[in-house]
C-alpha cells in the first residue's frame, strides 16, 4: 500500500484496486481511518480528534489530486505523491 503523504505524525496511504467508495487509509500511532474522498468524512476507524480534523481539512484542499491517485491506483498505476498539511 503506497504511502502518499504524512504529516503530523499521520501516515496516508492507497491501497492498488481498492473497494468503493474513492477512499484512502489514515494511520496515527495505533489508531486507523478509511477516509471518504469526496465527502472528506470517515467511513469506518477512528483517529484522535486533533488527526482526524486534520487529516479532514487536508482532505478538503487536496480532494482533487486525491481522486486522481484514486483512479491511477484503480489502473494499478504509480501514485502521485500529495503534499501535506503542514
Amino acid at each position: 500500500m503506497p504511502e502518499i503523504s504524512l504529516f503530523c505524525g499521520i501516515r496516508v496511504m492507497m491501497f492498488y484496486s481498492d473497494h468503493n467508495p474513492p477512499h484512502f487509509h489514515a494511520e496515527y500511532g495505533g489508531c486507523k481511518a478509511l477516509i471518504d474522498i469526496q465527502n472528506a468524512c470517515v467511513i469506518r476507524g477512528a483517529l484522535p480528534s486533533r488527526q482526524l480534523k486534520l487529516i479532514l481539512a487536508w482532505c478538503e484542499l487536496h480532494k482533487d489530486e486525491l481522486m486522481q491517485n484514486w483512479e491511477l491506483a484503480r489502473d494499478a498505476k504509480p501514485l502521485n505523491h500529495v503534499e501535506p498539511l503542514i
